[in-house]
């Protein structure tokens, strides 16, 4: 057998440093001689080989299994009696024994094989316990540490691993110092060949839910809940609550006492503006809400099924500005919040508006109704009479001719 120096010692270290525990790298190292015998003996099948080790000698040895029979058949998993019963006196026929074969001078090979099936086990488990630590941690908020700033990816720090944060899951804006801790929001846990990839967000709608459940005990009991969030990063949110007990404000309890609560989310998010609103069944008024601070006039419904939702918001003059927002953020925020296509217009474009419709109508022109017998008796008289004026004129020209045949007549005469 060979002696290993220090083995548990190493072992306990690992576990400590790289979460690894003691038992998976024992077990990895036993797998490694096993590799290492066969690769030196030349055989690629080999059932009955197994590594064994003495924790109280900390030698480590090849064993192989062979089944105790009066007459061999197959050497390389049976043994005769009698030589069984020199390694054990109690063994009988169809007992199995556990017989050393590790090879001489096998330590320096059993070293380098080992060395690298050990490394491998080491990294799969490593992988292993990080893949699965951060499958659960997805969909969840977590603390990390900025360690660099890799051309537009800001690598953050979050445990056993670097986590990347792309650009657009950045606030814009925002200097990223290493060094300084951030809260981040795990979006996605790729595998990959080596350590698993972690994507991370600073800028998810889902960080504020995280911070509000945090900080508002109503949120994390259940008495009032997130209906929806709508985001724009470092510049505004607007959140919509309920509560599902008469006796508690929705809003107040988010906001809390003097706003103490309100003002620590902010904090934690770099001083974005954040609008509570109140969360309605009824369309009108979850929209009038979510359109605020400005005052509405009327909410007409435009539409409401299941491919469109769209309404029509008048607020007075001087809202208008304050309704849409700048930019349309808060017309923009309020549409992602309600899921609601919202038009704002102001009281006097409405009253333009509706004025210019009246002036644009006209009255349709009276038509008298036609009767057809009437029409097709006076087409008949114009076409009678017509035809007695093309008489008239032929009894005039027939005349006129004999006239002038008779005045020729008489003068040839004379």
């Amino acid at each position: 057998m060979i002696k290993v120096t220090g083995l548990y010692e190493a072992c306990e270290e690992l576990e400590r440093e790289r979460g690894i525990s003691k038992d998976d790298i024992i077990e990895a190292l036993k797998d490694s001689m096993v590799a290492a015998y066969k690769r030196h003996m030349r055989v690629k099948e080999a059932a009955n080989i197994e590594a064994i080790l003495v924790e109280e000698t900390s030698e480590i040895g090849i064993f192989t299994t062979k089944v105790v029979v009066n007459e061999i058949s197959d050497p390389d998993t049976e043994i005769p009696l009698d030589e069984a019963q020199e390694i054990d006196e109690d063994v009988e026929v169809d007992d199995e024994v556990k017989i050393e074969v590790t090879p001489e001078q096998f330590g320096r090979i059993a070293a380098q094989t080992a060395k690298q099936v050990l490394t491998q086990r080491i990294r799969d488990a490593e992988r292993n316990n990080i893949l699965n630590e951060f499958l659960d941690k997805k969909g969840t908020l977590t603390t990390g540490i900025i360690q660099r700033v890799e051309g537009r990816n800001v690598i953050v720090n979050i445990g056993k691993t670097d986590a990347i944060m792309p650009q657009r899951e950045q606030i814009p804006g925002e200097y990223y110092k290493p060094g300084n801790r951030i809260r981040v929001f795990v979006l996605n846990v790729k595998e990959t060949n080596r350590l698993p990839q972690v994507i991370v967000s600073h800028a998810h709608a889902e960080i504020v839910r995280e911070l509000f459940e945090l900080e508002v005990p109503e949120i994390e009991d259940g008495i009032v809940e997130i209906k929806s969030i709508a985001r724009e990063a470092g510049y505004r949110t607007k959140l919509a609550v309920w509560s599902n007990d008469e006796e508690v404000d929705s809003v107040g309890a988010c906001i809390g006492p003097r706003g103490s609560r309100i003002q620590t989310i902010v904090g934690e998010l770099k001083n974005e503006k954040i609008d509570i609103v109140r969360w309605s069944p009824d369309p009108v008024e979850y929209i009038v809400n979510a359109i605020a601070p400005a005052r509405v006039v009327s909410v007409d419904i435009m539409a409401d099924d299941e491919e469109s939702h769209e309404a029509m918001v008048v607020v007075p003059d001087d809202q208008l500005s304050l309704a849409i927002g700048r930019d349309g953020q808060n017309v923009r925020l309020a549409h992602k919040l309600t899921q609601w296509k919202i038009d704002i217009k102001s009281v006097s474009q409405m009253e333009q508006a509706e004025a210019e419709n009246i002036k644009n109508y006209e009255e349709p022109e009276e038509v008298d109704e036609v009767d057809d017998t009437d029409t097709q008796d006076e087409l008949q008289a114009e076409i009678e009479e017509e035809m007695n004026q093309q008489a008239l004129d032929d009894e005039d020209l027939v005349a006129d001719s004999t006239d002038a045949e008779n005045d020729a007549e008489d003068s040839s005469e004379e």
